[in-house]
This record gives structure tokens, sequence and C-alpha cells, in this order.
């Protein structure tokens, strides 16, 4: 599939759950926004190129299984907020997409990060098929987790990123909304590609 889309492919929300990751390993308290800036300054983050298989690293190791809990993802919710950490995570985004070639997902992707990008998607779905596809990954991952409360998780998230004074969740004036509650990946995929395809 990688080879097919001839993109690498990056989800920018493995950079926050990383800065989380580490957040949570230091035992920082969320709201402490200095110390978090603190950390920040010795902290380095970089993603594999390998579209077949991205890993993430924070300091040289590799936390790119570390970084899928539902904990550290509450967490990313939660940094996700603070200025700082946008501000610092902007340019090594910004980076990683300045080769070209590559599709980037991501809260704020196509409104604050990449704002000319050729193409803008925001997908959306039921939050009750989120909640069930975001828990099978998690039961892949080998976490149990009860579906109410993934629900839950992923509602209140939606909230805050949707409320936040710094680039707020919101779909791009110029981005193409899909739906994709009743879709599979492959259509997903076949769709976007299609309208990829219109603009080359």
């Amino acid at each position: 599939m990688a080879a097919r889309l001839r993109y690498r492919y990056v989800d920018t929300g493995a950079l926050y759950r990383a800065v989380a990751w580490k957040v949570g390993q230091q035992r920082i308290d969320p709201s402490d926004h200095a110390a978090i800036a603190r950390l920040l300054q010795e902290t380095r983050i970089t993603v594999a190129s390998d579209p077949g298989a991205p890993r993430v690293q924070v300091d040289d190791r590799d936390v790119t299984e570390d970084i899928r809990t539902a904990e550290v993802s509450h967490m990313a919710s939660l940094v996700s907020a603070i200025p700082v950490v946008r501000e610092w995570l902007l340019p090594v985004q910004r980076s990683i997409g300045s080769e070209g070639h590559v599709v980037v997902e991501g809260r704020d992707i196509g409104t604050c990060v990449f704002p000319a990008a050729d193409v803008k998607f925001f997908l959306d779905a039921d939050s009750s098929v989120r909640a069930a596809r975001r828990q099978r990954e998690l039961v892949t991952a080998g976490h149990s987790p009860q579906l109410d409360r993934t629900r839950q998780d992923i509602d209140a998230r939606d909230q805050r990123d949707r409320s936040r004074s710094v680039a707020p969740l919101a779909a791009a004036t110029d981005a193409l909304e899909i739906d994709t509650s009743a879709l599979s990946i492959e259509q997903v995929i076949e769709r976007l590609m299609a309208i990829i395809a219109t603009k080359q």
C-alpha cells in the first residue's frame, strides 16, 4: 500500500504522544507548564522515514509501541493544549513535510501546520464507531479497555481539542470533509486517491 501511495505517512499525533510519554516518564504534572518547557529543552524526537513501518524515537529510544496506550493518549490530549508544546513541535512537524510527497495526519495540520497543503481532508466518524476502532487497536496492542470508557475518553478529548485556545481542532475552510463511519480503510483510501488524482 505504501508503495502504491508513493508518499511517506506521518501521524503528528505520535509526536504529541511522544512528548506525553516523556512527561509521564519524568512524572511531571501536565499542569506544570514551566517544567514541561524545561523538559523540551533536553528532548529530541525523530520519526523514521520508512513509510512501511514508521518508528518514533525519543532521545534515541524507540517508543513506537509505548505511546499507543490509552494513558499516553489521554496525557497527549492534555499536553497538546499547552502553547509551549505546540510551539516546540511546529518546526519538527514542518521539517517532516519539507521534503514533499508526504501524507500528514493531525488535528491542526490543514489549519496551522500546513495551511498551504496541496490537498486537505477532514476525516470524521461517529464517536461510537471511532471508539470501537480505537478499542480494537488497544486490544491488538495487548490492552483490555472498556468500550464505554474508550468512547468517553474520545468525546472528552474532542471537547478539549475543539475548545483549546491554540490551534483548536477544526476543519480547514478548503478541506474536503469525509464521514468514514460506514467505510473501510480500503474504501477511504480509494476515495482519497481518486480526489488526489484530480489534483495532479
